[in-house]
């Protein structure tokens, strides 16, 4: 009741008064009130988005006062000394590896900057899963990385928090939370009733109520205290969770969240009483746990079939002792308080991100974080579960990481909870359960009946990583040494363990498609080695960590020891005896591996003896078998034997030795053959090694063989894969005594030596341990130390083609001296070409330093010594097997038999130096002369390869088909010569199986594989195409006698290895006797380290003579008595195969030679034609050798029909070039300083100084006050969206051109540029273009009498021009020609946008249309004075002169501006040169006045009067027109110059000018003139009683000097105009001057001035006036103009008067040089127009605004703010910096491209979209080239990858 009327009241009212009621000694009633309140206020049936309960929890927390004051009064006891801050996916945080202590730190940005990084190895990164600050916990990070804040730790010296402040929340939390828990249980459905949707729904309800709790946790620590001691109190959570005992719905309530309890355990309720009945029921998860913890836990209901449960069922099964182990793991979960119930119902709702944040924000609470890490401990099963099930399990996987990287990071910690709550048996455990719902049974070796379980590599868990949460929490935990201590000495666990990887053993099996092409690649191979790589050698590697030290002996013993049982138990399942099965493979063998590498550690760090960690020599051969297999088929791989699996099996191949997996993969496996190879038969081995080769049946000596199982072009490359391989095992020393810098350097090297590397993808290449913990590559040396030992650094280039290059890493000369290694090339390589690349690159080396100049055989290098316990390694290589395939292949060689390569002779050769370098210790019998006895049974007396190098082989029995040339037909004469040549070879028969048969009671097997051995090696039959080939394998060992052609035959060889060298020597050298007797005696080492075959073989020689003094003797006998093989018969094949080659040869040669001239030729002709267009003024040149006119027609090369000729009316040539709009001119300001990107609030960036404002305004002012169509031609417009025609020079047809883009118009290909717009690429150079410009039929440059100079009177050139401004020329008649010239202008007219054309006040007038014309010629000069430099300093040809075509521009718009008379009563060049009577204007004439000449652009007349002016305009009547119009700026020049005086100095001037004005010079004389203006301009309407102010803050005084140069500052910019427009009219050649020279230059060269001689002094530049009638009635007379502007205020006058044409080049915004500067400021900015923070936000480089790239929000008519604003900032060319990726975008009319970045590393490298998040600088060099590309208008030319962009940037 009383409830009731406190519900009524006023909330803050009520607060306040319980609150006071609280604080009462005998508080009872209170309190008892409160909870009737509360009971009414929380009632669960209430809906949840009824958001009056949450007002009601605000006021009664805060007692009465406002909640905002509260939360204030709060946060202000906070005492937390950590940050704690979290964040979710995407936020940028920073990692400082300087300062972590956990690979995992990481700190927000704030704590970041306000900490001392410099100097660090810090990055800034993009938070996948989200995090939390660990600034001030020093667990995590070094204290030296904290901010101020938290290294002062501020919080310590805070006053406790008053108690009554916080008596309200202790209150009404409790009840909160229970009434969020209770909505959160009534809205739960299990996921398979409903839809995920529903979920989503309780979720938004809730929102506030969890925002609430949210807002709670960030009040500080006092909050998080009271929040704590909530959650956790085991007492609260008894009263409260069951809810009241009378209310209905409570109860209900309660019985849904024990129902979903029910199936939290591991083991499911329904699951335990199927399988009570073989189990006893009360014991049932006991028995289950210690019975089939790895098994499936219940295998029938499981599987489908009861066979198939039952096989899988009846394998061993690990022992868990069910007394020790913590049951909990499988039992249903019970909670005990409100922190267990809201994890629970967190992970039943999928991890939502505001719980996850509420849970994670209560963390810097100490108590909290050890009961919620228990809590989370004590779910993880559950977990596991729901994750399974999840159809987000990728949202689902990162918010788990996102919580448990926080509570595992903590070393402290995760000790704690290993050994209170079982952590690493609950994860092994969770971990197998998850693997054990894919297995499947696997293939390997017996496909029937096979009794091992892979996991299956297709199943959704693999494919998505679902398992990569709980495997990375796993490899977190195991990164503190004492967690991982604990696990290496629990024996059980490690059992678990073991058979957690044995699930992954022999994974994703591939078998070998024989006869179709495999239908569908699958692609699960992805998945297997990701599996491999996280779930077992990630771990390995964590374990590895651990055990470096001799104290930690006992863990490595004792993984390896089961390691070995869990071998021996899965050779037992997959019944393996000794041989593999043919074509099957798997690159998974994770056992193995592990073994592999806690060998590997014992031996180098902890100094274990090998033997007492080998198994018997059976299980090691059974070891060696698989790793074998691998390796073998790589070889067939890469030999195309597997081509019809499909591209995935070459991905596998790739994958297996890629750099993120290969010391996971293959350096273990290949470090387990060699130790196999050190402990086996080295005979054994070899052959192995060959047969698994499949090149047995290859190695005989007889020309002809038949191999069962190989084709024969896939022998060749298998044979050099087996002997790669064997050099590769015989002198790799990763694992076998090199020490880590060593590999480090070796891994470097070899690298670098592939291809110049950045030095990103230099660490990305070099494999580093992965456990990725360890973050630091291991090895006393850093990275960088040993990167700058090998590598010299070239900083990124710049070539003219604008290609942009990265700072890159390139070898020492010294390193490709001494430690190019080609076999650790070989061994890393992904891609075969990058073997070839580095040969490439050190035969560069060589030729370049002069070592050599041939093609150079890959270097020999000498090894580091093996590790003692490896020494049976080099047995290999003295073993009789190895020594005969040797001899074998030297002897093939030799004898140019099919399939051999250099490569075979290179190894081989490789193979004798390993074995000369590397000497077995006891042989002490070397130099005893052998005694040959039996010729041709045994091969060689030992196993020495000294003493077998000059073993000499006599006889040697083969067996050969009939067919073969070495049967003898007739009786046995002495045929040696022809044995001999045709040299074919067998193999030993009976002595050595003798001995065998001695040794075979020891090892049964290896007997029988020699055997074999043997007997494949000695079968011979003829050439494999003409034998069908046996399907299946098991008719390989065809019964000895069923070929009814072999025949056995003795060969007589009478050779041993030494001489066999020397004759290749010869052959290679083509020299009949290349060495002489005393060659040896002149020897010098040195010079062999580095060249070709010829080289090794001398180098080999060389060493084996230093070694034993009997070979001495024998290499001086051979070189004696040697002599070349007798040459073959005449047919015999390989002769004429030789003599074909050589004449093919020959003929190509001669093809080369002939196809090089025409190209040549072609490339002369381009060149002439590119020239011919390029300069016309060397045609005028040779047209000027005569005064008299010489018509000679320019011609034409068409580059598409090649034909040459003149530009006809009829078919008129045309000129390639690209019409675009351009804003360049319109962005110049005053000032030369480019304006700086604002990167604080307080910076703008204002655009009024620019020239387009300018202009525009100047515009708009004229049209208030004058005729709209004088105005029209006073101005020019165009500096905003002006068009710009450049050309590439290539001239074709117009009617070609028409043909052309048809057929592009039909090509389906797609183009990067669109052809319906007219766009193409020039037929010839391949420039982009979209339009052509028609010439103009005749000569090139006005020639002969144009140019002819004219000495009359100036007043008559005046009327000539007055009468050719009359003459209008005559109406050019309708041609082909006019059609096109029309249609250009139509384009160009396109080309813009309607609103930078329509300045007229009636748009589509003909005066609208004029302006756009002339101001097309304005815009086109200016920017190529802009492309000059600014200025004509230069003179000559620039290449922006290569670019103009403004000569044939000139002339279409001359012809179009015929349309155009100019009325001749406004004609302004009567107001220029004649004194003409103002006409009376009417009261009532309506009109306007025309616009004051002292008010016009003077360069716009000048293009007016000369466009307008019939064409060829004699040159005579230009220097007459720019001689009025000098005139004219010279006046405009001194009025704007009147206005900068302070009254006096006007006065001064205007008084010393009238009393110079009777002088004779005075029409020429500045002084004189200045004062006229000043005293006419005076009459106006109080002109310059505005400019007072400003000037009166001025003190300097102008002086003549200053005058003058001022004025002619004024003028210059009309003369270059001028001296432009005559030099693409006139041919002129434009002369190179100094600056302070131009002026006179100018002047001269216009013919203003007379040509500066030597002496003479600089022009001043009144004297270069010249007048036609007074001066200074003229003057007068234009002054009069302004002063009769009635209505004109006199401040607009003045703007109007001072016109400064001079402006600065065109500039981008200055940028920072630090990047994050930019990136702080931008990237959190809300974008001004949608208000939010753009998820892409971009910087406009020209004028600074900030738009949204790609954002919906700001899209207007379907077009993003990217196009809109390069629409309106450059007239649809825009460069944007994109702020989270630091790239560069252009945006060119309807296509973009990416440009690259401005901004590199400390590399000298892009980051790309940020990802390495490494301190960026700017790259002055690159925003040069830019800036660059943007003034000269080249994007589309040098930036080669464009696409559309469809409005959606």
């Amino acid at each position: 009741m009383m409830a009731a009327s406190l519900l009524r009241r006023d909330k803050k009212a009520t607060a306040a008064h319980l609150k006071a009621d609280l604080k009462r000694t005998d508080n009872t009633a209170a309190v008892r009130q409160i909870h009737e309140l509360l009971d009414d206020v929380l009632n669960p049936e209430k809906p949840a988005t009824d958001t009056e309960a949450l007002d009601w929890c605000k006021c009664l927390i805060a007692g009465g006062e406002a909640f905002e004051e509260f939360c204030k009064t709060v946060r202000s006891f906070d005492n937390a000394t950590l940050c704690g801050l979290v964040w979710t996916a995407n936020f940028v945080a920073y990692r400082c590896r300087t300062c972590g202590i956990s690979p995992c730190m990481s700190l927000c940005a704030e704590c970041f900057n306000n900490g001392d990084h410099t100097s660090h190895d810090f990055n800034m990164f993009r938070s996948q899963a989200g995090g939390a600050c660990d600034c001030g916990d020093s667990n995590v990070m070094r204290e030296s990385g904290f901010c101020r804040r938290h290294r002062l730790r501020t919080g310590e010296n805070i006053p406790s928090i008053p108690r009554d402040l916080l008596l309200m929340s202790e209150l009404v939390l409790p009840r909160f939370i229970l009434s969020v828990i209770q909505y959160l249980r009534d809205g739960y459905t299990e996921p398979d009733s409903s839809t995920e949707r529903d979920l989503q729904k309780v979720l938004q309800q809730l929102e506030p109520q969890i925002s609430f709790l949210e807002e709670l946790t960030k009040m500080g620590a006092a909050m998080r205290t009271v929040l704590t001691k909530i959650l956790t109190n085991q007492q609260t959570f008894k009263e409260l969770s069951m809810g009241q005992e009378d209310n209905l719905f409570a109860k209900k309530n309660y019985e849904k969240y024990l129902a979903a309890l029910k199936n939290s355990g591991l083991v499911s309720v329904d699951d335990k009483h199927q399988s009570s009945g073989d189990v006893g029921a009360e014991g049932g998860a006991e028995t289950l746990l210690g019975s089939a913890a790895p098994g499936s836990p219940d295998e029938s209901s499981k599987e489908e079939d009861q066979d198939a449960g039952q096989s899988v069922g009846q394998r061993k099964r690990v022992k868990l002792s069910s007394s020790t182990k913590d049951l909990s793991i499988i039992e249903c979960l019970k909670h005990k308080c409100f922190l267990e119930e809201l994890l629970f119902w967190t992970i039943k709702y999928e991890f939502p991100q505001k719980k996850v944040t509420f849970l994670l924000n209560m963390l810097p609470d100490q108590d909290y974080k050890i009961t919620f890490t228990k809590t989370f401990v004590q779910h993880y099963a559950f977990i596991m579960k729901t994750l399974m099930k999840s159809h987000e399990s990728d949202t689902m996987s990162n918010r788990i990481v996102h919580i448990s990287v926080q509570l595992f990071s903590n070393e402290e910690l995760a000790r704690h909870v290993t050994e209170e709550c079982q952590l690493l048996d609950i994860m092994v455990t969770v971990l197998l359960y998850m693997m054990e719902s894919c297995l499947i049974k696997s293939e390997l070796q017996d496909e029937e009946n096979s009794r091992h379980v892979v996991v299956n590599c297709s199943e959704a868990l693999l494919k998505n990583n679902t398992y990569w949460p709980l495997v990375s929490d796993f490899i977190n935990i195991l990164s503190h040494q004492s967690v991982a201590k604990k696990f290496l000495e629990d024996h059980s666990l490690l059992m678990l363990w073991m058979s957690f990887v044995s699930f992954f053993q022999g994974m994703n099996l591939n078998k070998r498609e024989l006869n179709e092409h495999v239908e569908f690649e699958s692609q699960t191979y992805y998945a297997a080695f990701a599996a491999e790589l996280e779930a077992c050698a990630q771990p390995m590697w964590g374990l590895l960590t651990h055990c470096k030290v001799k104290e930690t002996q006992e863990y490595t013993k004792t993984v390896v020891r089961y390691c070995l049982e869990t071998l021996q138990i899965w050779f037992d399942a997959i019944s393996f005896n000794d041989e593999p099965l043919p074509n099957q493979v798997t690159f998974h063998l994770p056992l193995h591996r592990y073994y592999a590498m806690f060998l590997s550690k014992a031996v180098k760090c902890q100094g274990l003896d090998l033997d007492s960690l080998l198994p018997d020599q059976e299980m090691l051969m059974k070891i060696m078998v698989h790793p074998l297999q691998i390796q073998a088929c790589l070889s067939e791989i890469h030999s195309n034997m597997w081509v019809r699996n499909g591209l995935q099996i070459k991905g596998q191949a790739m994958t297996y030795v890629q750099s993120h997996f290969c010391n996971s993969m293959i350096d273990p496996d290949i470090y387990l053959l060699q130790v196999c190879a050190s402990r086996l038969d080295p005979d054994y081995f070899i052959s192995s090694v060959f047969e698994r080769f499949k090149v047995v049946d290859l190695l005989t000596m007889a020309s002809q063989h038949q191999n069962a199982v190989l084709d024969s072009e896939q022998e060749r490359p298998m044979l050099e894969g087996a002997l790669t391989f064997l050099v590769i095992l015989t002198s790799l020393r990763i694992h076998l005594g090199m020490t880590d810098d060593e590999i480090l350097r070796a891994e470097m090297v070899s690298q670098l030596c592939m291809n110049d590397r950045t030095h990103s993808s230099l660490l990305d290449l070099i494999p580093e341990n992965p456990n990725p913990k360890s973050g630091i590559v291991p090895g006393s040396c850093s990275f960088e130390e040993m990167l700058s030992a090998v590598a010299d650094f070239k900083a990124p280039v710049f070539e003219p083609g604008g290609s942009m290059q990265q700072g890159m890493y390139t070898p020492k000369a010294e390193v490709w001296e001494n430690e190019f290694d080609p076999i650790m090339v070989v061994l890393r390589t992904v891609y075969r070409r990058d073997v070839q690349s580095a040969m490439d690159r050190y035969s560069a080396f060589l030729k370049q330093s002069g070592i050599h100049t041939g093609n150079p055989w890959p270097p020999y290098k000498e090894r580091t010594p093996l590790h003692p316990c490896y020494k049976g390694l080099i047995q290999l290589l003295h073993c009789k097997t190895l020594h005969i395939v040797i001899f074998t292949l030297l002897y093939k060689i030799w004898m140019d038999h099919q399939n051999m390569s250099e490569h075979v002779l290179c190894m081989v050769l490789y193979l004798i130096e390993l074995g000369l370098d590397n000497q077995v210790q006891d042989s002490k019998e070397d130099e005893e002369p052998c005694i040959e006895e039996h010729c041709h049974d045994s091969w060689f007396p030992g196993t020495n390869l000294i003493s077998n190098l000059h073993h000499v082989i006599n006889f040697v029995r083969v067996r050969v088909p009939e067919t073969a040339p070495e049967v003898k037909r007739e009786a046995p004469p002495s045929t040696s010569s022809e044995a001999s040549s045709y040299g074919q070879n067998s193999r030993r028969l009976s002595a050595n199986w003798r001995e065998n048969l001695r040794e075979a009671q020891v090892f049964s097997l290896v007997a029988e594989r020699r055997r074999k051995f043997q007997e494949i090696i000695n079968r011979s039959s003829s050439e494999a195409s003409m034998v069908v080939r046996p399907k299946s394998s098991s008719t390989r060992w065809v019964p000895p006698g069923t070929p009814p052609q072999l025949v056995t035959e003795i060969l007589e060889i009478r050779e041993s290895m030494l001489s066999l060298l020397v004759k290749l020597h010869q052959k290679l050298s083509s020299k009949q006797n290349s060495l002489s007797e005393s060659w040896l005696d002149s020897m010098d080492m040195s010079r062999h380290a580095h060249g070709d075959g010829i080289t090794a073989i001398e180098r080999i020689l060389t060493k084996a003579a230093t070694r034993s003094c009997q070979i001495k003797r024998s290499i001086r006998d051979i070189c004696g008595k040697v002599h070349p093989p007798v040459p073959p018969k005449k047919n015999s094949p390989t002769d004429k195969k030789a003599m074909d080659k050589e004449e093919r040869r020959q003929r190509a040669r001669e093809r080369q030679q002939k196809l090089l001239a025409e190209f040549a030729s072609r490339q002369k002709s381009f060149m002439e034609t590119a020239m011919d267009v390029e300069s016309p003024e060397t045609e005028a040149a040779m047209d000027l050798g005569t005064s008299e006119m010489m018509e000679s027609e320019v011609l034409y090369d068409c580059v598409i029909c090649g034909q040459s000729g003149p530009s006809t009316e009829d078919r008129p040539a045309g000129l390639v070039v690209l019409l675009q709009a351009s804003s360049v001119l319109g962005h110049r300001c005053k000032s030369g300083e480019a304006k700086n990107l604002p990167t604080s609030d307080e910076e703008h960036i204002y655009s009024a100084d620019t020239c387009a404002v300018a202009h525009d305004v100047r515009l708009t002012l004229l049209q208030r006050f004058f005729k709209d169509s004088s105005c029209l031609q006073s101005v020019s417009i165009g500096w905003d969206g002006g068009v710009y025609v450049q050309t590439c020079g290539h001239t074709l047809h117009i009617d070609c051109h028409k043909l052309y883009m048809e057929s592009l118009r039909n090509d389906q290909v797609l183009q990067g540029f669109s052809v319906d717009k007219g766009e193409f690429t020039c037929p010839l150079c391949r420039q982009f273009a979209n339009s052509v410009l028609p010439c103009r039929p005749g000569r090139g440059s006005e020639t002969g009498a144009w140019h002819s100079p004219a000495n009359k009177k100036i007043s008559v050139l005046i009327k000539e021009v007055e009468a050719l401004q009359d003459n209008l020329g005559l109406f050019p008649t309708e041609s082909n020609l006019s059609k096109e010239m029309e249609s250009v202008i139509k384009d160009i007219k396109n080309t813009t946008q309607k609103k930078y054309m329509d300045y007229g006040k009636n748009p589509g007038s003909p005066d609208n249309d004029f302006l756009f014309m002339y101001s097309l010629a304005r815009t086109n000069l200016e920017l190529e004075l802009v492309h000059r430099g600014g200025n004509l300093c230069c003179g000559g040809a620039s290449a922006a002169a290569k670019r103009s075509c403004l000569n044939q521009l000139f002339h279409v718009l001359a012809m179009h501006m015929r349309l155009y008379s100019i009325d001749s009563a406004y004609n302004p060049w009567t107001k220029l040169t004649q004194l003409t009577q103002s006409r009376e204007t009417d009261g009532f004439d309506e009109e306007r006045p025309e616009v004051p000449m002292l008010f016009r652009d003077v360069p716009s007349l000048l293009i007016i009067f000369v466009l307008t002016m019939p064409q060829p305009l004699r040159k005579e009547h230009f220097t007459c027109v720019v001689k009025m119009l000098y005139n004219l700026q010279f006046i405009q020049a001194l009025a704007a110059l009147s206005t900068k005086l302070r009254p006096e100095e006007r006065q001064a001037w205007s008084s010393s000018g009238a009393i110079k004005k009777a002088r004779a010079n005075a029409e020429t004389s500045f002084e004189v003139l200045l004062g006229h203006v000043i005293s006419e301009l005076s009459k106006c309407n109080n002109l310059y009683a505005v400019v007072v102010e400003d000037i009166m803050l001025s003190s300097s005084v102008w002086s003549p000097q200053s005058v003058e140069f001022s004025l002619q500052q004024y003028c210059l910019p009309f003369l270059r105009l001028a001296c432009l427009l005559q030099h693409h009219l006139y041919g002129d050649d434009l002369t190179g001057c100094e600056e302070q020279e131009e002026f006179s230059s100018l002047a001269a060269c216009l013919g203003l001035a007379p040509a500066p001689s030597v002496a003479s002094n600089p022009v001043n530049s009144a004297s270069c006036l010249e007048w036609a009638v007074s001066a200074f009635d003229l003057v007068t007379h234009w002054c009069a103009e302004v002063k009769g502007l009635s209505q004109v205020q006199a401040e607009q006058s003045l703007t109007l008067l001072v016109q400064d044409p001079q402006w600065a080049p065109p500039r981008l915004l200055q940028l920072p040089d630090n990047y994050n500067i930019i990136f702080q400021y931008y990237h959190r900015k809300a974008c001004a127009v949608c208000k939010k923070v753009p998820k892409d936000p971009a910087l406009c480089l020209v004028c600074g605004a900030f738009v949204c790239l790609k954002g919906v929000c700001c899209k207007q008519q379907g077009i993003c703010e990217c196009v809109l604003h390069s629409q309106h900032c450059g007239a649809a060319t825009g460069i944007f910096l994109l702020i989270n990726a630091s790239v560069i975008i252009i945006i060119r009319g309807h296509r973009f491209c990416l440009w690259g970045s401005v901004y590199l590393d400390a590399h000298g490298e892009e980051d790309r979209d940020l990802r390495r998040g490494k301190p960026l600088f700017l790259c002055e060099e690159r925003y040069r080239v830019l800036e660059q590309q943007w003034v000269s208008h080249t994007f589309d030319h040098i930036n080669k990858r464009w696409g559309p962009h469809y409005n959606g940037l």
